[in-house]
């Protein structure tokens, strides 16, 4: 058997499988849960995708250009500016360093000021993942940008490219694949901070879990409902991560992604 065909088979075999897991999921969801259960289920997921999404997608908003500046101003950067990064790699450190939990209180006057209010609605949790992932975010801009090999830089460099046109051109195209792979790691971990919702009622899966934990102590463990929310969760990651490697490979032309 040829390699292709055992790649085709294997992955064969796999949609099989995950068609068979499927069917399970939802006929024993069918069996065991209630309408409201289900409402809240596909109201929990749909908040949990939009809080970790906006997130994300903000995080790097901020990320990207703190992580060129931080890359152009390293020791061995386009522009070198010892002050520059230290000043700026230091807010980035402190950020990272802050828990989520404190974040969300210290981020509770913008909360307020943005949405009208600081709790209540998964919305209200943006922010502070926003802030929790800014520096994480910006780090992992960073480390892609200085994977380019140097000899890319300095080849456009000897053509004439100012630092602008060699930022534009080299040093985010060719580091797209390690972006990419670095947003679904920041993707996956904000969707872990989203339990933090909890404490300020704002929603979303694992705020739902917890939720259930605490108003079923006796029986939790026996029942459908808290095990198919943890499947759930399972199944977002997962998707999240396979997307993230799927996208990273198609723009990888240097090397194979196993």
């Amino acid at each position: 058997m040829k390699l292709s065909e055992k790649i085709k088979l294997k992955h064969i075999i796999i949609l099989l499988l995950l068609i068979i897991a499927i069917a399970g999921f939802i006929t024993l969801s069918c069996i065991f849960l209630t309408t409201d259960q289900w409402s809240i289920l596909g109201q929990s997921v749909l908040e949990t995708i939009l809080q970790t999404l906006i997130s994300t997608f903000l995080a790097y908003l901020l990320g990207i250009p703190i992580g060129v500046l931080l890359n152009i101003t390293s020791k061995n950067g386009l522009k070198p500016h010892k002050n520059i990064n230290f000043i700026l790699g230091l807010i980035v450190n402190v950020l990272r360093s802050i828990p989520c939990l404190i974040l969300v209180v210290i981020c509770m006057p913008w909360t307020r000021a943005w949405f009208l209010r600081g709790t209540g609605a998964w919305y209200t949790i943006l922010i502070p993942l926003t802030v929790t992932a800014f520096g994480f975010a910006a780090r992992m801009v960073e480390q892609s940008l200085a994977e380019v090999p140097v000899g890319e830089i300095e080849a456009f460099r000897s053509l004439g490219a100012s630092d602008f046109q060699i930022i534009t051109t080299v040093l985010l195209p060719e580091s797209r694949s390690s972006l990419i792979s670095g947003i679904a790691v920041t993707a996956v971990t904000l969707l872990g901070y989203t339990s933090f919702a909890y404490n300020i009622g704002a929603g979303g899966l694992i705020s739902t879990i917890y939720s259930y934990f605490t108003k079923h102590t006796g029986d939790f463990m026996s029942s459908w409902y808290f095990w198919a929310l943890i499947i759930v969760v399972v199944v977002v990651v997962q998707l999240i991560q396979e997307f993230g490697l799927y996208i990273s490979k198609k723009l990888d032309k240097r090397r194979s992604l196993k």
